[in-house]
């Protein structure tokens, strides 16, 4: 099994990517999983994303979100949806590369008038895809970034029963 968290936040040590990494090592204890988790911070990659013909390290980030078993996709919410950034990574990888793969989206949100967007924007773009992605996706106010154990704690706990997760016969 392979966990990977992918941050869609254009800004480099994002309280995005802080939550992305609390969210996964919550979701990682329910499925009782204590090995390796990758992170692909996309503030590293961007200028990058958009090269003819990707660099070494974009096509290692985009293998490695298409190899996960489970891919935690986390973005701000930008203009009622998400990143500009996130879209444009995910545009790189090929139809159905994320066959096999559970993904979990998640976005920050300032306002709660958006949080359907996780649902209506993020979700239908992994599925299309190929992911399998357990509902309901997250939708986490900036309000509650300060003490975010309640909600991720919940969300963890129901989103864990729903995943099926294939198991790793390489080791």
């Amino acid at each position: 099994m392979s966990f990977v968290t992918l941050v869609g936040n254009p800004r480099e040590g994002s309280r995005t990517r802080t939550v992305a990494e609390h969210a996964a090592e919550l979701v990682a204890g329910r499925l009782g999983y204590s090995g390796k988790r990758e992170v692909i911070d996309l503030a590293g990659l961007a200028p990058r994303l958009l090269d003819p013909q990707p660099p070494a390290e974009v096509r290692e980030a985009l293998d490695l979100a298409a190899a996960a078993t489970v891919l935690l996709v986390a973005s701000p919410t930008y203009k009622a949806t998400y990143t500009g950034l996130l879209k444009v990574f995910l545009d790189r990888l090929k139809p159905d590369a994320l066959a096999g793969v559970t993904a979990l989206p998640i976005l920050v949100m300032g306002d709660p008038k958006h949080s359907l967007a996780v649902e209506t924007h993020l979700r239908p773009l992994l599925v299309e895809l190929g992911a399998t992605v357990p509902t309901p996706g997250l939708a986490l106010l900036e309000a509650d970034i300060a003490a975010p154990e309640e909600v991720l704690g919940r969300w963890a706990d129901r989103i864990a029963p729903q995943m099926a997760l294939r198991e790793d016969t390489s080791a």
